[in-house]
This record gives C-alpha cells, sequence and structure tokens, in this order.
C-alpha cells in the first residue's frame, strides 16, 4: 500500500494541476494521471519493505579490498538470514575452478562477459549478496540484481584500497592491463559504482568490520524509512497534543513550494547529519564534486532524489561551467587570513554555487505536467545567476518552468544590471522595479501569501509559483558545501590538521551565506566564529550586538556593496529557530512584530546563545575603498567591494589565534568603477565594458574572468522591462509571464 503522506503529495498536486487548462482534453488527462500513477508505484517500491531484509536482498558492493565478503558475513550473522558471496558461491561453482585461474584462462574481456551470465542465472531473496569487484561492469547483471537488492556501496579511500590488496598480495585485478597502476584503475572503477548505488556508506581509514557493517545497516534502515526527513516551517507551533500530527514536508515538496503556507522558511524537522572525524578526514583527498555528493547524499533522502541522479545533476552544475577545476578553490593571502573563492562560475558570483545546481533539484521535484513560475528578487547577483542556472535546463524542462527576476532599478551596479538584463531567455525575464531590493522580496512573499492569486494562476494557465532565492531550502543546501570543501582544502594544503579551529569572515546582506557555514559547522567542521560583515546597511551587525533588529528611521544605503544591501534578512527567521529550540510561535510573533512594528527584541538568553559564536561589525565606504588598495599593493590581489567589507571586518574582529577564512562573493570585474575609484587610476572610462577590459590588463590576482569578459561584448544587445514599485503591477508581469509561456 502506498504510504499515506507522500500519496496525499501527489493526490494535492494533481487536483491543482488537473484544473488548468492544459489538463481539459481526455488525452492529457489520461497522460497526466498515468504519469502521476507511475510515481506512485515508485513510491509503493520504496514502502514495500515490511524488514529490514523481507524479501530484498542487501547486495554489497566495492571494489577489491572492500570488505564486502567480511562485512557481509558479519549482517547476514546480525540479521540471522542468508550471506552469499559470489566469488565463492555463484563462479566458482560455476565453473569449477579458482576466479584467479578463470581471469588467466580467458582474459578480461572475456571474463567479464562470463562472470555476467553467471550473475544473470542466479536469483536469491532475503539475503546479503557480497559483490565482486568487478560485477558492477555488466550492465545486464546489475540490472537483474537491482530488481530485488538494495545496493549498498562500500565506499574505501583508494589509498586504502592500494595498501590493502598489497597486503593481501593481490597485484593484479580484472581489467588491469600492463603499464596500468592500480590507483588509476581504482579510479575507472569508480563509475560503475556511482551507477548503481541506492545508498552508500563512507568507509573511514581504520574502520572495523563491525563497524562498517553497522554503518550499512543504519544506511539501509534510512534507505527504507522514506519518511524519516522531513521538514517544518519555522513558524510551525507544536500541537500540545503529543498524539497530533505535525503538518511535515518531504525534500522534494519544501524545494517546489520554495515557502512555507504559514509565510515561515522550511527547514529540516530533525538534526542535520553529522559525519565523524574519519568520515571527513576521508574526504581530504577528494575533488569538489565528490564531496558535494558525499555531502548531498546525507541531505537528501533517496526516496526524493536517488544517489545516482543526484550524482548526475552534481557533475552537469559543476563540470564545464566553472572556470576553475576546484570550483571553489582556497587561496592564501597574508598571515592567517585565507580567500574562498566564490566566482569561478559563469557569472562571477557565489550564488553560482547553489543556483548551477538548484534547477536540477527543482526538476526533478515538480510533478509532471505541471508548470511553475519561479519568482526572484535580486540585490544583484542573484538575477543573473537564476537566470542563467535555469536557462541551462533541458529543453523539456525549460518549457515548464519560466523565471520572473526582479530587481531594483537604481540598486545594482551598471555591470550587474546589465548582466541581468544580458542573461534573459527563452524561460527567463527580468524586471527593473523602481525600488529597493527589500520591497522586491517583501513583495513575492506577499505574491506567494496571496491565496486568490496563486489559486487563479493554477486554473487558468496551470501554473505554480515557487522561489529560487534563499528562501528556497534547495537554494541554501548547495552553500554548505563549499565551506566544508574550504576547510578540507586548508586541512590538504597542510595549513592546519583535521580538528583545527578556523572562523569565517562573511559579507552578509539575507543570511544565506553564513548560514550554510553555520550548518556546516553542525555537521561537524570545527568553525569556532562566524564573523558577519556588514556595509553600511549594518541592522544585522546591530542586531548581534544588542538582539534589538530596528527598521524604525533606518533608510536603505546604496554602496559599493549593493549585494548586502539589505535591510530585511529572511534566512535570520531560520537561525533564530534553530537557537530558540524550534520555538515556532517566538518566530510568528517576533517576524509578525517586525512586518507591522518594523522592530524586534530578543531575550537575553537567546542574544547570549547568538553571541557564543557569532561576532559582527561594519565597514564604512571609504574603508572599503582602503581595503581594495591596500590589499593590491600588498599581495597583488584585488577584492571586490563585498570580499572588501569582509576584510576590514575580520582585520578588525579576528584576534589571529587560528586562520580565518574570508568568503569571496564576487570577481572584482562585476564592480569596475568602484575597483578603479580604489586603485586611484584617473583615466576612468565612461563605458563599464572598456572599464572590465582595462582591470583585465593589469597583471593582478584574480585572473581576469573570461564569462565576464564575454558578456561585456553583448551589453545593450537586450532590453528589460521596468515597473512600478507595486505589488499589483509585479502580479501583473508574472500573469502576464504564465500566458505568454505555457499558453
Amino acid at each position: 500500500m502506498l504510504h499515506f503522506n507522500r500519496c496525499q503529495h501527489l493526490k494535492q498536486v494533481t487536483q491543482k494541476c488537473f484544473s488548468s487548462t492544459h489538463m481539459k482534453t481526455d488525452k492529457h488527462a489520461q497522460l497526466f494521471l498515468s504519469r502521476t500513477f507511475a510515481l506512485a508505484e515508485l513510491r509503493k517500491s520504496w514502502h514495500s519493505i515490511c524488514s529490514l531484509v523481507g524479501d530484498k536482498n542487501i547486495i554489497l558492493m566495492g571494489p577489491p579490498g572492500a570488505g564486502k565478503t567480511t562485512v557481509g558475513r558479519i549482517i547476514g550473522q546480525k540479521l540471522g538470514c542468508c550471506v552469499i558471496d559470489v566469488d565463492d558461491d555463484i563462479l566458482e561453482k560455476t565453473w569449477n575452478m579458482s576466479v584467479s585461474e578463470k581471469l588467466q584462462d580467458v582474459g578480461n574481456e572475456q571474463f567479464l562477459e562470463e562472470e555476467g551470465k553467471a550473475v544473470l542465472n542466479f536469483s536469491a531473496s532475503g539475503s546479503v549478496i557480497s559483490l565482486t569487484g568487478s560485477n558492477p561492469i555488466h550492465d545486464a547483471s546489475m540490472r537483474h540484481l537491482k530488481k530485488n537488492g538494495i545496493i549498498v556501496y562500500l565506499d574505501v579511500p583508494p589509498i586504502d584500497i592500494v595498501s590493502r590488496l598489497k597486503l593481501m598480495k593481490i597485484d593484479r585485478i580484472v581489467g588491469q592491463n600492463s603499464g596500468t597502476s592500480m590507483k588509476d584503475l581504482l579510479k575507472f572503477r569508480r563509475q560503475y559504482y556511482k551507477k548503481w548505488y541506492d545508498t552508500r556508506v563512507l568507509c573511514e581509514n581504520g574502520a572495523s568490520p563491525e563497524e562498517v557493517a553497522d554503518k550499512v545497516l543504519n544506511a539501509v534502515k534510512r534507505y527504507q524509512d522514506v519518511d524519516s526527513e522531513t521538514f517544518i516551517s519555522t513558524r510551525h507551533i507544536w500541537p500540545k497534543d503529543c498524539e497530533q500530527k505535525v503538518p511535515t514536508k518531504f525534500f522534494s515538496e519544501a524545494v517546489t513550494e520554495g515557502l512555507a503556507p504559514d509565510g515561515g522558511l522550511f527547514v529540516p524537522e530533525k538534526e542535520f547529519p553529522k559525519l565523524n572525524c574519519g568520515e571527513w578526514k576521508s574526504l581530504v583527498g577528494a575533488t569538489y564534486i565528490e564531496r558535494a555528493q558525499i555531502l548531498l547524499e546525507k541531505c537528501i533522502h533517496p526516496a526524493d532524489i536517488p544517489a545516482s541522479r543526484l550524482g548526475e545533476m552534481i557533475e552537469t552544475a559543476y563540470g564545464e561551467n566553472f572556470a576553475c577545476s576546484k570550483i571553489a578553490p582556497v587561496r592564501h593571502l597574508s598571515g592567517n587570513q585565507f580567500i574562498l573563492e566564490l566566482f569561478h562560475g559563469p557569472t562571477g558570483s557565489f550564488k553560482d554555487l547553489s543556483l548551477q545546481l538548484m534547477p536540477h533539484l527543482f526538476a526533478h521535484c515538480i510533478p509532471p505536467s505541471c508548470n511553475y513560475v519561479i519568482l526572484v528578487a535580486t540585490s544583484g547577483d542573484t538575477g543573473s545567476a537564476v537566470l542563467n542556472g535555469f536557462s541551462r535546463l533541458s529543453k523539456n524542462d525549460k518549457q515548464r518552468i519560466a523565471v520572473a527576476t526582479f530587481f531594483p532599478e537604481d540598486g545594482v551596479s551598471d555591470f550587474q544590471k546589465a548582466h541581468i538584463i544580458g542573461s534573459q531567455s527563452e524561460n527567463g525575464r527580468a524586471v527593473g522595479v523602481k525600488s529597493d531590493f527589500d520591497f522586491c522580496q517583501t513583495s513575492i512573499k506577499r505574491i506567494f501569501q496571496d491565496s486568490d492569486f496563486t489559486g487563479f494562476l493554477t486554473v487558468e494557465y496551470g501554473t505554480v509559483l515557487s522561489s529560487a532565492n534563499s528562501i528556497n531550502w534547495g537554494r541554501l543546501l548547495p552553500q554548505v558545501v563549499y565551506h566544508a570543501s574550504a576547510y578540507l582544502d586548508l586541512v590538504s594544503q597542510g595549513f592546519i590538521s583535521f580538528g583545527c579551529p578556523v572562523d569565517v569572515c562573511i559579507p552578509t546582506g539575507n543570511f544565506g551565506n553564513i548560514l550554510a557555514a553555520v550548518y556546516a559547522k553542525t555537521m561537524g567542521i570545527p568553525i569556532r566564529k562566524f564573523i558577519c560583515a556588514s556595509n553600511q546597511n549594518h541592522v544585522l551587525t546591530d542586531f548581534i550586538k544588542t538582539g534589538h533588529y530596528d527598521l524604525r528611521e533606518r533608510k536603505l544605503a546604496q554602496t559599493f556593496s549593493p549585494a548586502i544591501d539589505i535591510l530585511k534578512s529572511s534566512n535570520l527567521e531560520r537561525h533564530l529557530h534553530l537557537m530558540a529550540n524550534k520555538d515556532g510561535q517566538l518566530m510568528t510573533r517576533l517576524f509578525n512584530q517586525l512586518e507591522e512594528q518594523h522592530h524586534f527584541q530578543i531575550e537575553k538568553i537567546l542574544v547570549e546563545k547568538v553571541q557564543q559564536d557569532f561576532v559582527a561589525d561594519w565597514c564604512s565606504e571609504g574603508e572599503c575603498l582602503a581595503a581594495i588598495h591596500s590589499t593590491y599593493n600588498t599581495c597583488g590581489y584585488i577584492l571586490d567591494p563585498h570580499t572588501a567589507v569582509a576584510k576590514v571586518v575580520a582585520d578588525r574582529m579576528q584576534d589571529k589565534t587560528c586562520p580565518v577564512i574570508i568568503s569571496s562573493t564576487a570577481h572584482y570585474s562585476k564592480f569596475a568603477p568602484a575597483i578603479m575609484q580604489a586603485l586611484k587610476i584617473k583615466e576612468i572610462s565612461q563605458t563599464s565594458s572598456s572599464q572590465v577590459y582595462l582591470l583585465s590588463s593589469y597583471n593582478a590576482l584574480p585572473p581576469p574572468h573570461e564569462a565576464l569578459l564575454e558578456r561585456t561584448k553583448q551589453q545593450g544587445k537586450t532590453e528589460c522591462q521596468v515597473c512600478a514599485a507595486d505589488v499589483n503591477v509585479l502580479k501583473s508581469h508574472v500573469e502576464k509571464l504564465a500566458q505568454n509561456h505555457f499558453i
């Protein structure tokens, strides 16, 4: 029987979309229902396992030397079920000779074929099966096994495998030809392991077979428990009656809905997953893509996105789209300061690290045959990053997902504005608003909460609204990866040993970037202090120092660092919810008061709790320019204005007893006029494109951003609409986009 909660979600979405004009013909209705019920059957298969094994097999997969046979026997003893070793119990009995003799007799290619045939003729249920290291290379046999099994990947670092094989005196494995090193062959094999597994067990160096067996059982239990990882609103009020059901959402729902119905933000109902010290150490030598997949697998249940599909998305997002192969490299600046370069993506800002991946997560999570309009408010960098990310989806996905980006017409740099406008595509439009970012963001929240308008869009155009700002969990989650990866890079480069604390200093406006660092610490990264760096719009700095969030008589100032020209910090609500032990009633009261009275004060005990991990300060415009100038003179490195804000605050607030990682959130090319003013270049050209090219001629770090240079050639070729600061006018633009794109 299909689990009630996930079935109920499908039913609700079906009812929403079925009423649209797209579903009014029998043909479309039948197609929609067939897809919906196909998805329901998929969910049903997840819930069909009534115990840890039942009729399913637990299938252990991994390279030679991963310990599959030993771990399989321990699991079999714990569960009291049959244990089958493919080498001993299938291949050698089928061939009447040892595996090594067979390999020597027939050679690599023929061995793989005959191995696959032997497995195809085998069937079992309720057993623990230990595969050979080469089984995953044969597609047909793996499909056969997967039909009735949960495939668990024992992920052992290659360096450990090489050591184990030497101890076992194994000098040749299937597929190894003369001249091929064991390390290279193991790396080649990983592509096949990634293709087939359902759940992964990270096997740190020195873990005993008993410890790995326990991890396998926990992984299988998690895989089967499809309702174990849910999300609640930050404004959810817990029922006094313990038996009353808590309204929760699955990851896929949190991503597609964006904002909770009560106006709050989605957060995990339970704690963030944690990695132990050994697991973190096993990631020190991993690539960014490998780290991302392992960490995000921990945070996204495979019922929402299967591990193999998630891996494909991550490789697509962080593959050829980034100019630097390290994706988010860490560079030593001077003394104890390090720069985390988050600007190597296609639009030159840290937003790319999430918005190259988030569109793929979103497209996977939305139901078939439903149309979505993504609403985005941008203070500068988010707009171009969202438009770029969603433009890279498949043709089919672009037909059912459109993007509307609203930006303050006079509140972004000239280059940012040109970049946003130039990033428009067949499924993405930009609209300038004659107001500030806070108005854009507040208006989007009001549009979400207008049930009459959202209902109208659904009925008339078969369209559902969602968001891609950091209020959307699918946008915020990928940012956790680069904070963790930065720490691991410091360990890899020998600056620290794992376990040594670091501070992070982050230019902060909407609180999403710094909150992602908090989540990285929750997962086990030893971050000591979070240094919140503000510009002249220092409402967050004042709040962290006093506990008083006060917008009264405060006017937004336009600065050299427009991405943090924000007064209403949305993600602060998520952090306060965490600090206040998930007190949704308090969050409702505080943020309703902020909306109505433009301020709130938290109690002293909560202020002290925030200040245990957070310090904050702000930077003037003059200090920002001076930091750009001095850093270039002393280090040959050009900071963008946001990074300069962070450096000024780090210099002032950090005690130099441990390294501090400064988040560099944008490439300096996006703010050429400010950089030229800071560097005292008097021959300031009138066009931003010529300014960018002039700066690129300087022999400085970081190198010129080729994608941004290319973008300057296209400035002025496209236009966008501009509208008044009226939420009803914004609604009309949303409706027009839905009408033009989906009808």
